[in-house]
C-alpha cells in the first residue's frame, strides 16, 4: 500500500484535484460542477485514479460517493499535493481567503470546555469557512491514523509523522471559590480542608498523588474524574481542589493562602505542559494551517 501512495506523485494534478472535490462534495455532480467539466469526466478520471493506485476510493451509490476507508489516507497526501501547488506564485496573505473546510481537533475534556469551544466564535470570525469538529474525548486521538487533524496534548508527543510545538507550561495550584477562601484565611495544614480530588481511576495522576501525599487524612467532599465537575464543585464552594493555574483564572476561583510551614508541600505542586501537535503532511494545508496559528495565539495568551 505504501509503495502505491507514492504513485499519487505521478500522477496529474488533475486527477487529484477532482478526488479531492469529489471526497469534499460526495457527489459526481457536485464535483463536476465545482470543476466546471460535465459529470462522466469525474468520474472516469476517477475511475483512471483508482486503478493508478491499484484501490478503490469511492463506493458509489445513489445517494452519492461515500470514501473508502483507504481513500481517508489517501486524502492526506492529496492535501499535502495541493498545499504544495497552492504556494507556487502564492501570497502569504491569500492563505485566510484558501482556508475552507472541516478541521477535527483532539483535546481534553477540561481543556475544551474552559478554552476551545469559547475561542471558536473567535475563529470563526476570522476564518468563516472553516468548520470544526471537536472530539472532547479523554482518550487522545491518533494523527498519524488521521484520526484527529489537531490535537492539544499534556504530554510531549513523540513520532516521525508529527510537527508539535510547546504552547505552556502551567503549575498547579491549591484554589475554591472566593468566599470559601475568604473564610479559611492562611491554613496551617493541608489536613483541615475539605477536598475535590481524582477518583480511584485516576490514583496515579500527579495532582491525585500530590493530595494523598499531603492531605490523605483529609476529609473528600467529591471524589471524580471529570475535571469539568470538579471545577464546578470548587467554583460552588464545595472544597478545595488542585488546579493548573490558567484553569484558576477562567474559573475565577481564587488560591488558598497558607503558612509558611507549608512552603515546602506547595513547592511541590505538580506543573503541566500543553503541546499544539499536528501531522506532517497536513501541516501546510491551508485550513489546518489557520487553526493551527489560530490556536498557537490564542492558547499562549490564555495560559501564559
Amino acid at each position: 500500500m505504501a509503495a502505491r501512495m507514492q504513485d499519487i506523485s505521478k500522477g496529474r494534478w488533475d486527477d487529484v484535484r477532482i478526488f479531492l472535490e469529489a471526497h469534499r462534495q460526495k457527489s459526481l455532480g457536485a464535483a463536476a460542477a465545482r470543476l466546471g467539466v460535465d459529470t462522466s469526466t469525474v468520474s472516469r478520471r476517477l475511475t483512471a485514479f483508482e486503478r493508478l493506485l491499484g484501490v478503490r476510493l469511492f463506493e458509489r451509490s445513489r445517494e452519492g460517493l461515500l470514501p473508502t476507508r483507504v481513500a481517508e489516507f489517501v486524502l492526506a497526501a492529496a492535501e499535502a499535493m495541493e498545499a504544495a501547488h497552492r504556494r507556487i506564485g502564492r501570497d502569504a496573505s491569500d492563505v485566510q481567503a484558501e482556508a475552507e473546510g472541516v478541521v477535527r481537533l483532539s483535546v481534553d475534556p477540561g481543556m475544551a470546555e474552559v478554552f476551545i469551544a469559547p475561542a471558536l466564535v473567535r475563529m470563526r470570525e476570522r476564518y468563516p469557512k472553516i468548520d470544526i469538529e471537536l472530539d472532547a474525548s479523554a482518550r487522545p486521538r491518533d494523527l498519524t491514523r488521521h484520526e484527529a487533524d489537531l490535537g492539544l496534548r499534556s504530554t510531549e508527543p513523540r513520532g516521525a509523522d508529527l510537527v508539535i510545538t510547546k504552547l505552556a507550561t502551567a503549575r498547579w495550584i491549591v484554589a475554591t471559590a472566593p468566599e470559601l477562601a475568604k473564610t479559611l484565611g492562611r491554613v496551617s495544614t493541608w489536613t483541615e480542608l475539605s477536598w475535590i480530588t481524582w477518583d480511584h481511576d485516576y490514583a496515579s495522576f500527579p495532582a491525585a498523588r500530590w493530595i494523598a501525599k499531603h492531605a490523605g487524612k483529609a476529609r473528600v467532599a467529591l471524589r471524580t474524574s471529570s475535571f469539568s465537575s470538579q471545577l464546578a464543585a470548587a467554583a460552588s464552594g464545595l472544597g478545595v481542589g488542585l488546579f493548573p493555574a490558567p484553569f484558576v483564572r477562567a474559573r475565577d476561583l481564587q488560591a488558598v493562602r497558607h503558612s509558611t510551614t507549608l512552603a515546602s508541600s506547595a513547592e511541590a505542586w505538580p506543573t503541566s505542559e500543553v503541546w499544539l501537535v499536528g501531522h506532517r503532511a497536513l501541516r501546510e494545508v491551508p485550513r489546518v494551517a489557520a487553526v493551527w496559528e489560530f490556536l498557537a495565539t490564542e492558547m499562549r495568551r490564555a495560559l501564559g
